[in-house]
């Protein structure tokens, strides 16, 4: 069995298409409770968050999981399975387990670095586990996944990545404008990164803030802060974009859309109705970009896009903070890879273990029956050493498959050991289940119990 990754996010579908998959802890625990029903799904947890959808499911099958695992997340959301599978991305195996790390350390959000993607990670792992969802597969994932993400976020400044894209923007943004103070801004995009970018402008003393988002009340929620804070702000929706323009000085755009939101058309109208040719800097923190590249061609529109932006000292430091992440998921990635791959072959080491303790039981119980006047001190000396002879010639492959399992493809060498062995699969099927079963004469053997051990 493997996990299986069906996920949607702002990377991969528009801010509709989330829209139509959003959930709450009841619409989730039903998902969750329909992908069990099939006999595919052994485990499952929902990861929703405003950018995105994600279901880890550990599947016997990846064709048959995928199959089950798109349907449900296709009638939960009133979509197609065709229509959903255009905005969506599978993972499987290896591949989900990187993603995973990726989003717990906040390499995969709007904002890079940000760290409350570590806690809906945490409450979706809690959720799953209240509904019985979740196995040994889901749980050692999970509790390793965010063990990653508190690691990359005490081992590197990533936290601090987003922002300081930001920051390297606006500065750029004010050495064109020769400053921001008591100027109009516009912030198209009113989630995390959004906020941020407000955030920032209220800092460089930004006179006034238009923010424009497709969902007008999340727009108006971003407004209401600022104006706490004593902002003259305003929210539109994004059909109100043109004229918002007319009167902005500096547009900051991060709406984690996957095709751009500003036309040219749209920019080009802005400033016609101007009253008087002017500079306008547009800051497109979009990835893929938010602007038309288009817009740079026209008269007094400069802008300021990642390119540029990732060509500065200071972004370049949160450009080598965020590598030096991937560089810790890409270890731990590997390090608990590599566990998986001996833990998957401890239950054919311990039936062969099984195995030999048998053998030895049989072989010794014949010894009874052919010496029966053989006196106790001698028995047990010959006992003793058919185990050690067969502890040590079982010494060498066992650590070496371990060792050898840790390696990519080491599962090939666990089944060498099965067949060079003539394990019953189904006794290694029950070592794995936890149910061990005895040799004959009832109780546990001790050979094989120091297998791993020097001598």
């Amino acid at each position: 069995m493997s996990v299986l990754l069906f996920g949607v996010s702002h990377r991969s579908a528009p801010v509709s298409v989330l829209e139509q998959l959003s959930t709450d802890e009841s619409d989730q625990a039903k998902i969750v409770e329909e992908l069990l029903r099939s006999s595919l799904v052994t485990e499952a947890m929902v990861l929703a968050t405003c950018n995105r959808v994600e279901v880890y499911a550990v599947v016997e099958a990846f064709h048959g999981g995928l199959s089950v695992v798109g349907q449900v997340l296709a009638e939960h959301s009133g979509m197609s399975l065709q229509d959903l599978t255009k905005y969506a991305y599978v993972r499987y195996a290896e591949a989900a387990v990187e993603h995973l790390f990726a989003v717990a350390s906040g390499l995969d959000s709007m904002v890079v670095g940000e760290q409350q993607v570590l806690g809906q990670v945490r409450r979706s792992y809690a959720a799953a586990e209240a509904n019985h969802a979740v196995g040994r597969t889901l749980h050692e994932l999970s509790q390793r996944a965010l063990s990653v993400g508190k690691r990359v976020h005490s081992e590197t400044g990533i936290d601090a990545a987003g922002a300081s894209v930001v920051s390297v923007a606006l500065e750029m943004a004010s050495r064109r404008l020769d400053g921001l103070d008591g100027r109009t801004a516009v912030v198209i995009g009113a989630g995390s990164m959004g906020a941020l970018s407000a955030a920032h402008l209220v800092r460089a003393g930004i006179g006034r803030i238009h923010v424009v988002n497709r969902s007008l009340p999340r727009a108006e929620r971003l407004v209401a802060n600022l104006r706490e804070q004593g902002v003259d702000a305003h929210a539109f929706p994004f059909d109100h974009l043109p004229p918002v323009l007319t009167d902005a000085d500096v547009v900051v755009s991060s709406t984690g859309a996957v095709r751009p939101v500003v036309s040219l058309a749209d920019v080009h109208r802005g400033l016609a109705h101007g009253q008087e040719p002017k500079q306008l800097v547009i800051c497109d923190l979009g990835m893929p970009r938010d602007v038309d590249p288009a817009v740079a061609g026209l008269p007094g529109v400069h802008v300021i896009d990642m390119e540029r932006i990732q060509r500065e000292p200071a972004a370049r430091t949160a450009a080598a903070d965020a590598e030096a992440a991937r560089a810790i998921v890409a270890a731990e990635v590997a390090s608990y890879l590599a566990g998986q791959r001996v833990a998957e072959v401890t239950p054919t080491v311990t039936a062969l273990r099984q195995r030999a303790a048998d053998v030895v039981e049989a072989e010794l119980l014949r010894l009874d029956n052919r010496l029966p006047g053989l006196d106790a001190a001698h028995r047990d000396e010959v006992a003793r050493t058919v185990r050690r002879v067969v502890d040590k010639l079982l010494h060498a492959p066992t650590v070496r498959v371990k060792q050898l399992a840790g390696a990519p493809g080491g599962d090939s060498y666990a089944e060498a050991l099965r067949e060079l062995f003539e394990l019953d699969p189904q006794a290694v099927d029950a070592v794995a289940g936890g149910e061990l079963p005895l040799p004959a004469g009832g109780s546990a053997p001790s050979l094989g119990a120091d297998l791993d051990k020097t001598e």
